[in-house]
Formats: structure tokens, C-alpha cells, sequence
């Protein structure tokens, strides 16, 4: 196999102004403000039409996906017509031109997933190269730190088959409880533990002063009800990620999208109120009386 040298084109402006840590500072910062502007809740959507769903339905992102590739770029641009909200989009791991391709059209966000499979043999793209911030997926804390190490501004924490709530939560448990118990790490323990993890010192520093991953971190994964999200949020997830299977089921008031989504938003950000989480999880029509429930 012959050596050769891949330049990755890099945004000019973004690059100039930014050392690479200020600038992956800059695409968490841009990640957390779409979270606090919207609803916490991130939808997964295939067209236009589910796109205006999560978008009335209080979402704070969509993210496109088509496929086993990249979704055809009619359909990103009729998206981010169709919507106020920030639009992300799906590629191949590994696949940089086609992550190229999305930041020269305007996209907001970019998630390189193992979902699409692989351009790369396994090879992540180098996302500090690019301006753009990108999401990836982890199921343990050593995954999320190879990603920040490329550049992710998003991890989405997911179980071990992807779809399993039990295997998310389980995943999402360990990494928030590992992270935590840094902050009693000396320095020496630091350094063995980020050996341990292929990661550098500063990383691990920076998490132990933390008490957590200086990233985003949504939970993706079996997620479906109002309950589920708020669990995920009281486990310490940033927000949460609603698969685009919802929108596959609209004959029931329990699974029609544009009933179900703002249910789960609510839920999200009144995580901590039992009240709130019952009328969320109430699947009979509105004008019940949520109050006998409780």
C-alpha cells in the first residue's frame, strides 16, 4: 500500500483566528447554545415534512439522513429552507470529502457516523480541520476521548446494539460515574489513566477539573418516551436524541410525532418535576384531567 499524504482542505477564516483547542471551545460553545436555544432534543428526520414536525414540535436540531450515504444535497437544501432551526447531517465515517462537501453548502452541524458505515476502514476524519462542528458516537468512555482527541464537538452515547434504552443507559451510567471520579485523581493518577485510555494528560486534566467531558453529550439510543428522556437527564446528559422511528407510527395519539415530540421536549426541561413528567406521559387526548393521575 503506497504512503500519501491527504490534505484536507481547512476553512480559512475559522482556522486563522482560532488555535485548535480555542476552536474546538468555539464548536462546543456553538453545540451548548443550540441546546439552550431550543429544546434539548435533537430529532433524526428524513424529509422536509418530518423536518417542520420537530421543528414545531420544539426541537433543537434535526439531523438528515438517507440511507447508507450521504442524503442527496435537494434534500438537505429543501430542509434547511423548510426550517429556522440548525440543520446536521449524516455522513460516513471516515468520509472527509463528503464532510468537505456539507460545510461548503452551509450546513450547521456534521455527525460522522458508524450508522453509514465506513469510507475509511475504521479511520476517523480529523474534524479540527474543519469549521464546522461535528458529532460522533460512543459506547464507552475510551471511544469518546478518541473522538474529542479528532476534533468532536457532540458525542452521542448510545448502547452496545444502538437501539437498546437499558444498554444506553448502562453506558451513559459508566462514562458520567468514570468522569466524575476523576475530580480525586492526583497527577500521577491522571497520567496512568489517560495511558490507560490513549488519551493526553491535558484531556484527562481537563476532565478531573471538570467533573465531566468538556463536550457535549447526548444520549441516542432507545429513547422514545418522555420518561426516557427525562431519565437521561437525570443521569447528566446535555439533551437527547429522538430516533426518526417516530415518525413511522401516526395512527396513535401515543406515536403521532407532532403530539409525542413537544411531550418529550417538556419532559426534558422539567425533568425534575413529577407533575410535569405525568401530564407529559398522558397518551389520552388533551382535555383529560391529568390531575387524577397524581
Amino acid at each position: 500500500m503506497s504512503d500519501i499524504e491527504i490534505d484536507v482542505p481547512i476553512g480559512d477564516s475559522f482556522s486563522d483566528n482560532y488555535g485548535e483547542e480555542n476552536l474546538l471551545s468555539a464548536k462546543v460553545g456553538f453545540a451548548q447554545l443550540m441546546l439552550l436555544s431550543g429544546g434539548r432534543v435533537i430529532v433524526e428526520v428524513t424529509n422536509a415534512e418530518e423536518a417542520k414536525i420537530a421543528e414545531e414540535g420544539g426541537a433543537a436540531c434535526c439531523v438528515v439522513h438517507q440511507g447508507k450515504r450521504m442524503p442527496d444535497l435537494s434534500i438537505v437544501r429543501k430542509i434547511k429552507q423548510a426550517v429556522s432551526i440548525p440543520v446536521m447531517v449524516r455522513i460516513r465515517v471516515g468520509h472527509f470529502v463528503e464532510a468537505w462537501i456539507l460545510e461548503a453548502i452551509g450546513v450547521d452541524y456534521i455527525d460522522e457516523s458508524e450508522l453509514m458505515g465506513y469510507a475509511a476502514n475504521n479511520n476517523y476524519i480529523s474534524k479540527q480541520y474543519f469549521r464546522v462542528p461535528f458529532g460522533c458516537r460512543c459506547k464507552n468512555l475510551k471511544e469518546a476521548l478518541a473522538r474529542i482527541k479528532e476534533g468532536a464537538a457532540i458525542i452521542w452515547i448510545h448502547g452496545e446494539e444502538g437501539s437498546s434504552l437499558g444498554g444506553t443507559v448502562e453506558n451513559v451510567k459508566s462514562i458520567m460515574q468514570t468522569t466524575s471520579n476523576l475530580k480525586h485523581c492526583n497527577e500521577d493518577e491522571v497520567s496512568t489513566f489517560a495511558k490507560e485510555m490513549d488519551a493526553s494528560d491535558d484531556l484527562v486534566a481537563q476532565i478531573r477539573d471538570m467533573g465531566k467531558l468538556p463536550v457535549v453529550q447526548i444520549a441516542m439510543g432507545g429513547v422514545e418516551t418522555p420518561a426516557d428522556a427525562a431519565l437521561m437527564m437525570h443521569l447528566g446528559c446535555d439533551g437527547v436524541c429522538i430516533r426518526s422511528e417516530i415518525f413511522e407510527f401516526e395512527h396513535a395519539y401515543s406515536w403521532n410525532p407532532s403530539k409525542r415530540l413537544p411531550a418529550i421536549v417538556k419532559a426534558v426541561n422539567h425533568y425534575n418535576n413529577p407533575r410535569v413528567l405525568a401530564e407529559c406521559s398522558n397518551t389520552e387526548e388533551a382535555d383529560d384531567d391529568t390531575d387524577d393521575l397524581v
